[in-house]
């Protein structure tokens, strides 16, 4: 494949790097933690009318079109901005209505994604190991749905949450739940990186068959996870690579004994080794997306994973990288590298963590080469 966007993707890319650099100056993303709940809801409807919302959502149910390198295009600009939206989770929900929903399903919930008014966020956080956090038991051809589900993105003010519940027969379905069902509590709690965040709980909440997505559940949350660990980690690209950038412009800055800090051998060094993981997750994340929108599942399910495992761990080496070379002022919580400090281990322990993707890769791959053996 080609590494290099195209012109059309470059012009997404600056269309989203204008809008972030405009609407989520660090002023304005401290503004929003601390007033508006850890959710931009200017810039929501700026990503909306710019069309970035369904960016990855076909042309024929409302969207742009652009598939996933037009997704990891857009969250990689975000990431550099660290801007106060849940983008990768809505477009997760977006994509997952869209590939396994009904006609009237894909009608009555895609446009209120793609406008911004009625946002529906992926709920698939789980205990380590299972699929679900939920369970339902069945009536008639309603699901009495109970359980928690941990931190998730923005639950505050979305409209509905896509979830995946255990049911009583033992299979997986994936339903379509509003926040303002009977019986579902939206808890907003603090987040490591000052978004807004929520546990959603669910006390006997009936859902319908019109609410829940037909075919096999189990595939339905494999397709969708692998799409939310590549939006994460395109995040994560941008997160690094802006890190880089300011602490590559604060040591070439900050002179130290007559001579700028960028000049001594360890924090070159260092700074090298940072690059070095910031593009492996570049090359990683792109052809995991490229597999992907080529329809190659199979190949993409472990390039995602290592797209993963790049986000995970070379991310947590970047930004603890990019904060130690600021020194003293880089522990300051009111300064910006701490910022991306912040958002890059949430990034990483919402993967899951790399060990954990390793041990998953290492599921996935069919065969690998024994020590010593050739390339």
């Amino acid at each position: 494949m080609d590494f290099e966007l195209d012109d059309d993707l470059t012009s997404v890319q600056d269309l989203a790097s204008q809008l972030f650099r405009q609407l989520a100056p660090v002023d304005r993303v401290v503004e929003v933690e601390k007033n508006e709940g850890g959710f931009d809801a200017k810039l929501w409807s700026a990503l909306a009318d710019a069309g970035l919302l369904g960016i990855a959502v076909p042309e024929e149910s409302g969207g742009a079109g652009m598939g996933l390198l037009g997704l990891i295009t857009v969250l990689e600009q975000q990431g550099r901005h660290v801007a106060p939206v849940p983008l990768w989770s809505v477009t997760a929900a977006a994509s997952a209505i869209v590939r396994f929903g009904t006609a009237e399903q894909v009608e009555r919930l895609v446009p209120g994604i793609v406008d911004g008014s009625r946002p529906v966020v992926a709920a698939f956080d789980a205990p380590y190991g299972e699929l679900t956090s939920l369970s339902a038991v069945s009536k008639g051809d309603d699901l009495v749905v109970s359980g928690t589900v941990a931190g998730v993105p923005a639950a505050a003010v979305a409209a509905a949450t896509i979830v995946p519940v255990r049911c009583d027969d033992g299979s997986l379905a994936v339903a379509v739940i509003p926040t303002g069902a009977d019986g579902v509590t939206v808890e907003p709690v603090a987040a490591t990186d000052r978004g807004s965040l929520a546990h959603v709980r669910f006390d006997d909440v009936v859902v319908p068959a019109s609410d829940r997505l037909p075919g096999d559940g189990a595939e339905t949350v494999t397709w969708v996870r692998r799409r939310i660990q590549l939006a994460l980690a395109a995040v994560q690209l941008g997160v690094c690579g802006q890190a880089l950038k300011t602490t590559a412009e604060y040591t070439s800055q900050r002179i130290q004994f007559d001579r700028p800090l960028s000049t001594n051998q360890a924090v070159a060094v260092r700074a090298a080794d940072a690059y070095l993981d910031t593009e492996a997750i570049r090359l990683t994340t792109r052809r995991a997306a490229w597999l992907l929108d080529a329809g190659r599942e199979q190949e993409a399910e472990s390039a995602v994973l290592v797209a993963t495992w790049w986000a995970s761990r070379g991310g947590l080496r970047v930004v603890h990288a990019t904060q130690h070379l600021h020194g003293g002022i880089g522990a300051d919580v009111d300064y910006p590298i701490h910022r991306y400090f912040l958002w890059g281990r949430q990034l990483c322990f919402t993967l899951g963590g790399a060990d954990a993707t390793a041990a998953e890769l290492g599921d996935v791959l069919g065969s690998a080469p024994g020590i010593g053996a050739p390339a």
